[in-house]
């Protein structure tokens, strides 16, 4: 009689002195979820619970980050079909959207995925409507009496060019860039094959993977941790943190939707422990 020797056979035969060692591996091949971080980094938009947001009522959102005292908040909505509301809904802040998928009428222009609109505090309300129901990006700012924009913008940003930057295959467009307290907004698309050094921004920034699949390090005490994001993935990262790296790659061509709130200095590093250059 012959004996087949199977994966079963090989473990209840293996030495003692392996068997830790086994055990070490199989843990860390069933680790699952990104790394603990301080800030928030490696979220996905789907693992979060919805909320209810008073100011468009209907709705279901899932928030990013925000300040319940002053109402500063950062969502990803999906509307309904036929919704309608307003863009009144939080007076004296500055609204952000950025249309997903599906459709919305701001005023009288419809857009489409790729559609933004800024309307910054002072200016007139907006109503808000979608026919087929749309998933958006949904910010509302605190007022900044430096900001100089006081007009509304609304733009298809399919109509705007792709415009090189000083790294190979990373190319990007401005979607609001305000000379008074330089806050920004613009779209960053990323080929596989980019090469991201680490980098880091004097104030507070903000993305979203609005498509592909990229997989980015965080440097936190020295140390790098990785994890890829898909689409609807997320982070907000404190002023000097530190990201990129040479693990950083798009995996697949990736999109991000990138925002700062105000003026920044951004600084690139040798490593992920090193002084940064301006």
């Amino acid at each position: 009689m012959r004996f087949v020797t199977g994966p079963l056979h090989l473990l209840l035969v293996m030495p003692p002195r392996f068997w830790a060692a086994f055990f070490v591996v199989l843990a860390m091949g069933c680790a699952s979820g990104p790394p603990k971080l301080p800030y928030p980094a490696f979220v996905q938009a789907d693992e979060l619970e919805d909320i209810f947001m008073a100011t468009l009522p209907g709705v279901r959102a899932k928030q990013f980050a925000g300040n319940p005292k002053t109402r500063r908040t950062s969502n990803r909505i999906d509307l309904p079909t036929g919704w309608q509301g307003t863009s009144g809904g939080a007076p004296g802040k500055s609204l952000e959207i950025f249309v997903l998928a599906g459709d919305l009428e701001v005023g009288d222009i419809k857009l489409g995925p790729g559609g933004y609109a800024h309307v910054p505090p002072g200016s007139f309300g907006f109503n808000l409507q979608t026919s087929d129901g749309a998933r958006i990006l949904y910010f509302l700012d605190d007022v900044d009496p430096l900001a100089m924009i006081r007009s509304p913008i609304i733009l298809d940003t399919r109509l705007v060019d792709w415009q090189p930057t000083d790294i190979e295959g990373v190319t990007v467009k401005d979607l609001r860039s305000d000379p008074g307290n330089g806050a920004r907004t613009w779209m960053m698309r990323i080929q596989p094959g980019a090469v991201m050094p680490w980098q880091s921004s004097s104030v507070v920034r903000e993305g979203y993977l609005a498509r592909g699949q990229y997989q980015d390090s965080e440097c936190v005490d020295s140390e790098a941790h990785t994890w890829t994001y898909t689409s609807g993935g997320y982070f907000y990262r404190p002023a000097d943190a530190i990201s990129g790296g040479p693990e950083a790659q798009a995996l697949t061509e990736s999109v991000w939707i990138l925002r700062e709130r105000t003026a920044s200095t951004v600084a690139t590093l040798d490593a992920c422990s090193t002084t940064p250059t301006f």
